[in-house]
């Protein structure tokens, strides 16, 4: 038999400071060529695996036991495209990691103009990249994997970050990359439907424990798909019912004229005369495609940025000059990426940073820390390091947060991000909840079903105008 490109032997890994294990007991071969799904809840430890596997987790402080093994070199491509792009234009950025491996200079050229060719690049290889879009960022990154002709091929949720459009690229590439076989491949994906096309097999792992499921892709979703989906593996066909609205708007909570915003440097608006409402017990969806300025938008009715043109209110008042204390009472924020919120060592503490700012009574803070963790998931992992967390579990954390307070308004970026399909039926039932209690809710997301199920408002932005 011929070795296999990777092979696990009762393999478990600890994160520093964690009483559970990510994964213990793991056993799991993977020939060479194989297209691997690889399914379980938000916190599994899929995103621990296919780190281990590309040899990016620090040994020296957790533990670790069992055997872990890939044929040659693996190469990863991460959920957010930003935190793999290192160079200002689109070439430097491929050939960087061709350098770094002493690639003899004759051949770097070559082989980065193959890649981006591979990937469908639409650009030279003079392009900034400041100036690609999100999907053009991931296939750059995965253009910047290629060229080092990597044995497997790990995708960590390549899609999750990008708009439909960008996301229907990305997986053409990848399904061009998986046809030719010359790789291995591992990818990870919430929405199973999406993805299966691309793959032959199916592999489902458990937090703490190994592989629960494992065969031909059709075969284990038929055989298995009711156990997955209870699981929280976002079986094909399982999508969890939009909630009963059970009262109706009313005034307005937050309300924005003609913005405009030019962030420094820029060269052109992110935001162009764009008007907004949020109404108390209403939520209003703001989608677009990557780069056309939902974040900003969210920021400015968040109170986070100050508009160049045009004016904010919220509960009367401009959010933008109000004290932090008085901020959080009236705004809940949730940031695009979960990490640029956490401040605290503790995920319960992480929960308990903003009622004690506005002054609430421990009792009470204690009360609302309490019913999160067990809303969110997160109760087995109060004592952990939020930096530690999954990305899903980091979103539904950043939720808690803006939820703590019990503020009128929530603003929240890509809410469902990195979510099973347990932990999104959750938040979307929490967030009726606040909704249903006059909460007014904006939110920014490429997630349709989310908004589908969820926006009494639709706002759609293009290039910085309401299309």
């Amino acid at each position: 038999m011929s070795e296999p490109a990777v092979l696990a032997r009762g393999w478990g890994w600890r994160h520093p400071g964690r009483e559970a294990w990510a994964l213990r007991g793991l056993d799991l071969r993977i020939e060479e060529g194989e297209r691997v799904l690889l399914l379980g809840a938000s916190g599994a430890g899929k995103s621990t695996l296919l780190l281990a596997l590309a040899g990016l987790l620090d040994r020296t402080a957790a533990d670790e036991e069992g055997e872990l093994g890939v044929r040659g070199d693996a190469g990863i491509v991460l959920q957010d495209p930003e935190t793999q792009l290192v160079m200002a234009r689109a070439g430097d950025d491929v050939a960087f990691g061709l350098e770094n491996r002493c690639v003899p200079t004759a051949e770097i050229w070559p082989r980065v103009h193959r890649a981006l060719a591979d990937v469908g690049f639409p650009y030279s290889d003079e392009r900034a990249t400041a100036a690609l879009s999100g999907g053009e960022k991931q296939r750059l990154a995965i253009a910047g994997i290629l060229a080092l002709r990597p044995r497997v091929l790990l995708l960590d949720e390549p899609t999750a970050n990008l708009d439909p459009d960008g996301a229907r690229a990305v997986r053409e590439v990848i399904g061009r990359v998986a046809e030719r076989r010359d790789a291995t491949m591992v990818i990870v994906e919430h929405r199973v439907a999406d993805v299966l096309p691309l793959v032959d097999r199916v592999v489902v792992i458990e937090a703490g424990g190994g592989v629960v499921a494992d065969g031909p892709a059709r075969v284990v979703l038929a055989r298995e798909g009711e156990r997955l989906a209870r699981l929280g593996v976002w079986v094909p066909g399982s999508a969890p019912a939009a909630p009963v609205r059970k009262t109706s708007p009313a005034g307005e909570a937050i309300v924005a004229r003609d913005l405009s915003y030019l962030y420094p440097r820029g060269e052109a608006l992110a935001l162009d005369r764009v008007s907004a409402t949020v109404r108390r017990g209403a939520a209003l969806a703001i989608t677009g495609p990557n780069g056309s300025g939902k974040s900003t938008l969210a920021l400015l009715l968040a109170g986070l940025l100050r508009p160049r043109g045009g004016e904010v209110r919220a509960f009367g008042d401009e959010p933008s000059r109000l004290r932090p204390r008085a901020l959080v009472r009236r705004i809940g924020t949730v940031f695009q990426d979960p990490e640029h919120q956490l401040v605290a060592g503790r995920v319960d503490d992480e929960l308990r940073v903003g009622p004690r700012a506005i002054g609430l009574p421990t009792g009470e803070i204690d009360r609302r820390v309490r019913e999160l963790l067990e809303r969110l998931d997160l109760h087995k992992l109060a004592g952990a390091n939020p930096f530690t967390l999954s990305g899903g579990e980091k979103r539904r954390l950043s939720v808690g947060t803006a939820l703590a307070t019990s503020p009128g308004a929530l603003v929240l970026d890509e809410p469902t991000f990195g979510q099973d399909r347990r932990t999104f039926a959750e938040l979307l039932a929490l967030l009726s909840e606040y909704r249903d209690g006059g909460g007014a809710i904006a939110f920014a997301s490429h997630d349709e079903l989310f908004v589908d199920a969820f926006a009494d408002v639709r706002l759609r932005l293009e290039r910085g105008r309401v299309v």
